[in-house]
């Protein structure tokens, strides 16, 4: 069974970067695409970030241009760098392994392994 572990969450003042990691038990990037998803107080998880096996990039609308998704220089690692954060971005964020089709991209029910979450905070 693969894990995956997230780590890099805190607390940041508005306009400021982090740089998120997600860690899998072992090497799945050549059969699994990693999302990163993100569930704010009182709203539903919705879709941030993922790189496929062939290391194609999506994004949300919301992201695009402020958040780079990237294979790790760490071994079976994936990075989510966040800059020019804002309020908004204020979130618990998730890393999830999955093999989506194309269309179904950003489709959570896709992804069937799933991370603990890593609070980031975005506040002055």
């Amino acid at each position: 069974q693969v894990h995956l572990v997230e780590s890099g969450g805190g607390l940041v003042q508005p306009g400021g970067s982090l740089t998120l990691s997600c860690a899998a038990s072992e090497s799945i990037f050549g059969s699994y695409a990693i999302a990163w998803f993100r569930q704010a107080p009182g709203k539903e998880r919705e879709f941030v970030a993922t790189i496929r096996q062939t290391r194609t990039t999506h994004y949300s609308d919301s992201v695009k241009g402020r958040f780079t998704i990237s294979r790790g220089n760490v071994k079976n690692t994936v990075d989510l760098r966040l800059d020019t954060l804002k309020p908004d971005d204020t979130a618990v964020y998730y890393c999830a392994a999955g093999r989506p089709i194309l269309s179904s991209i950003r489709d959570q029910n896709m992804y069937g392994i799933w991370g603990q979450g890593t609070q980031v905070t975005v506040s002055s």
